[in-house]
């Protein structure tokens, strides 16, 4: 199988789109009083980051934030007896509360809706938030739940042969947007 791979947001382009989502969250929130910032691990996590940054240095008071593990919570990882299993939710930093507060969730893509659905309910299960909300990087559609960003970087329609590949400098020594295009099996 070939792949052609084309570059769709760079280190620029990345820095930009944060930009604007820290200015869109606090316009919407009127401000950071009540919110709390939450990162679905891996990437989403180093968003929250930045985009905590961005906030503090707009409005020069810090944003409180964390990151989320969502593993247990996943519906395609199930145990020997075909259950989903239920560990012990990680949340970080622990002293971090929720409760009726304004979550805004960070994920790199938005892609069937079932890594936020898995956010959505571990959140509940760490307190009662006033509301979630939700930014990502890329939102590629083909929604398998009825679940859409308040925030969004940049729009990506995709087809289902298609993929988008997010790296992070944090993790990937880079910061890049790309969408890999499968083309079928070679002779």
């Amino acid at each position: 199988m070939s792949t052609e791979t084309h570059v769709i947001m760079d280190e620029t382009a990345i820095r930009r789109a944060l930009t604007r989502i820290a200015h869109e969250i606090l316009e919407k929130n009127k401000g950071i009083d009540g919110c709390v910032l939450i990162g679905i691990r891996t990437r989403g996590v180093y968003l929250a980051e930045r985009i905590a940054a961005k906030i503090e240095e707009i409005e020069g008071t810090p944003i409180p934030w964390g990151e989320l593990d969502v593993t247990p919570y996943r519906d395609d990882r199930l145990d020997v007896a075909g259950e989903t299993r239920k560990e012990l939710l990680i949340i970080t930093p622990e002293s971090l509360s929720i409760h009726n507060k304004k979550v805004i969730l960070f994920d790199d893509v938005l892609y069937t809706g079932r890594t936020i659905r898995a956010a959505m309910d571990a959140l509940m299960d760490c307190g009662r938030p006033q509301n979630i909300q939700l930014a990502v990087l890329a939102d590629r559609g083909h929604r398998e739940l009825p679940i859409r960003p308040d925030f969004i970087g940049k729009n990506v329609p995709t087809s289902k042969s298609e993929e988008i590949e997010v790296a992070l400098m944090e993790t990937d020594g880079q910061d890049e947007v790309k969408i890999i295009q499968n083309r079928g099996e070679q002779a």
